[in-house]
């Protein structure tokens, strides 16, 4: 395993949250219409392939908020449309990860939420308190709530390209084997390739500390981005978002790939595909909201991070995106067949090895963004 110097506290964490994951909802929601505003309408701006038909209309019900939802495909998207949206006012709440807070905040495009109207203690503490809570801080100011949690690991075709837990490798996406055959996200891919020279000694620093610095950052992803084309040939398809992922192996005769633990779902229930975590880790997630720095429907905004943190209302956007509830008590409300896929994707001590993505900062962005670009035109 690669330490990972901003590693939620697993332990707490991951006690807490472990194997809740994606699956129908065993009941409506009901959430106290005394704690959430009663009417009105709210901008958001979330994350495209996903059907959230079922959560907005139960938060309007529970509310009487009407969503009006704009989807972008990543979160480079958002960052971008969020920059727009700070002239036009357009959009009241984004939904990035927890690593781009920084970012955000570097550039004024968000406010803090007023701590006075949440109902902190209905998330999992785990990913409000500790380390998950200092990413979320920025001077004092709490700028982010959590949403979903999820992974990014190894998807693959059961009969071209069995895996097993222990032997599965993020090395495996660059084996001469799976020539034409590999599904990827640029930026992920260079970061597993990079995780895995690290612990290889290939790289002239530390492979974390190109995240605190960017003059080391280059010369690490320089020779990252170097190995990387030796092995271009094993590329099929680049991905961004969930669509573009699913289509590598639906019709881009992609037969492995590093994805979301949604695009493992979704693929095994279509055909011969199931998703394993890699010895050296999965890649962990934290996605949740952010209000603009010029929201319009500011107590619209704070009534659905109350919503999405209820049991019932964190169980339906858990199931929306297939991924990690963030509320006690929502595993309880998701199909228990969900277990079985976790189960069988994280065994034995894969959720003690997860690798949570760094705060990266805008600077450190920028960069990943032209070592990403270089890798797909080479």
């Amino acid at each position: 395993m690669i330490k990972n110097t901003t590693s939620v506290s697993r332990r707490s964490f991951l006690k807490s949250t472990a194997a809740l994951g994606l699956g129908a909802v065993a009941a409506p929601a009901l959430v106290s219409r005394s704690a959430l505003a009663s009417s009105g309408e709210l901008n958001y701006m979330g994350w495209a392939g996903y059907d959230f038909k079922d959560a907005f209309a139960s938060f309007t019900k529970a509310t009487g908020i009407k969503m009006n939802f704009t989807e972008q495909p990543d979160n480079d998207t958002i960052f971008a449309q969020a920059k727009l949206a700070i002239q036009t006012g357009a959009v009241d709440v984004i939904e990035p990860t927890v690593d781009r807070v920084q970012s955000y905040a570097e550039n004024g495009l968000v406010q803090a939420w007023d701590m006075s109207k949440i109902k902190l203690d209905q998330w999992e503490a785990g990913l409000v308190s500790g380390l998950a809570g200092d990413m979320a801080t920025i001077d004092g100011k709490r700028l982010f709530l959590p949403g979903v949690w999820g992974t990014e690991a190894l998807t693959f075709n059961t009969k071209e390209a069995p895996m097993e837990y222990g032997k599965a490798s993020l090395a495996d996406l660059w084996d001469a084997k799976f020539e034409g055959k590999v599904c990827v996200r640029a930026h992920s891919a260079l970061a597993a390739l990079g995780r895995v020279m690290d612990a290889q000694g290939k790289l002239p620093h530390p492979f974390m500390e190109g995240y605190k610095d960017d003059a080391k950052m280059k010369k690490i992803w320089d020779v990252i981005l170097a190995e990387a084309i030796k092995h271009k040939k094993n590329i099929a398809q680049f991905w961004k978002g969930e669509n573009e992922a699913q289509a590598g192996f639906r019709t881009n005769g992609c037969v492995i790939g590093l994805t979301w633990d949604s695009t493992g779902y979704n693929m095994g229930k279509e055909g011969p595909y199931s998703y394993i975590a890699p010895k050296e880790g999965a890649f962990a997630w934290n996605q949740g909201n952010m209000l603009m720095k010029n929201a319009k429907n500011v107590e619209q905004a704070h009534a659905f991070q109350n919503w999405v943190s209820s049991a019932e209302g964190s169980a339906l956007w858990a199931t929306a995106f297939s991924a990690n509830p963030v509320g006690k008590g929502a595993g309880a409300k998701l199909d228990p067949a969900v277990a079985k896929f976790y189960t069988n994707s994280f065994p034995g001590d894969a959720l003690s090895k997860l690798w949570w993505w760094p705060v990266q900062t805008s600077s450190f962005l920028k960069l990943r963004a032209e070592y990403a670009d270089k890798f797909i035109a080479a």
